[in-house]
């Protein structure tokens, strides 16, 4: 698991308080997480979410994710935990206005400390999030403590593939702002230590395609948007694109990915 130092939660917190996060959700979509519509049906296929669930969303965001479960896969209640209020403020609002607020609640916490109830949960959900949360053990620990026996932990998230090196590890970090970025094999030994059965631990292979989906997009489409949204500042724009053009070289050379993982809590 590679790492940097001097990144924490106040970084995550500024990127999803202003416009940075405005411009992840510009190119994609309400749903910020490699895949979309796509990759979470397949989450919820391979984790076996039904009917009747209660679940908790892990680094929930505006809760994208709570509102897919709830109207494709029928599930009763979901409580939502996230650390940055300007997004859960958001959830809050977005919930009320498509009708949901009764089944969809919001709690701002560190999720690897949400004061969740114990085995509260049929599953614990994330969606390309939880590489944003530097200590990966604590989260892996809250998910499956929140987990009824029986339950299912199931998440995806962006994952250090094969040959990335520190220096660009470095650089993909620091503009991520993760302060680490676990492995496939990493999370699995997370979850086994934690009491869990993994069923799935996998690597999607969607991330390289979606990376050259969003730069296309900011390249033709969505040009001007990008730019409003960060002021017009075309050097600033010159820049983000610099380093999702990095991106996109690392994806392509498996170097970074998008793992998907179930997990049986014992």
């Amino acid at each position: 698991m590679k790492s940097v130092s001097g990144i924490g939660l106040k970084d995550v917190q500024g990127v999803y308080s202003g416009p940075e996060g405005k411009l992840w959700e510009l190119i994609m979509g309400e749903q910020i997480h490699i895949g979309g519509l796509t990759s979470s049906m397949d989450l919820a296929e391979q984790a076996g979410i039904q009917a009747g669930m209660k679940g908790v969303d892990l680094c929930c965001c505006s809760g994208a994710g709570m509102r897919f479960l709830v109207r494709f896969r029928n599930v009763a209640r979901m409580r939502g935990v996230d650390a940055t209020r300007t997004v859960v403020e958001l959830g809050r609002q977005r919930c009320k206005q498509a009708g949901l607020a009764d089944r969809i609640e919001f709690t701002l916490a560190d999720v690897c400390s949400s004061g969740l109830e114990g085995n509260c949960a049929d599953f614990v959900w994330g969606e390309d999030a939880w590489c944003y949360v530097v200590d990966k053990n604590k989260l892996i620990a809250e998910a499956v403590r929140i987990t009824k026996p029986g339950g299912v932990v199931a998440f995806t998230d962006w994952v250090e593939g094969d040959g990335l090196s520190q220096p660009e590890a470095e650089r993909f970090l620091r503009f991520m702002k993760f302060q680490n970025i676990q492995t496939i094999d990493g999370y699995r030994d997370l979850l086994k230590a934690a009491g869990c059965e993994v069923t799935v631990a996998k690597d999607t292979g969607r991330f390289a395609p979606c990376i050259d989906l969003y730069l296309n997009m900011l390249g033709t489409q969505l040009t001007y948007d990008a730019l409003q949204i960060i002021g017009f500042d075309q050097d600033l724009m010159a820049a983000l694109a610099a380093e999702m053009a990095f991106t996109q070289e690392l994806a392509h050379a498996g170097k970074i990915a998008q793992g998907l993982f179930v997990a049986r809590k014992k």
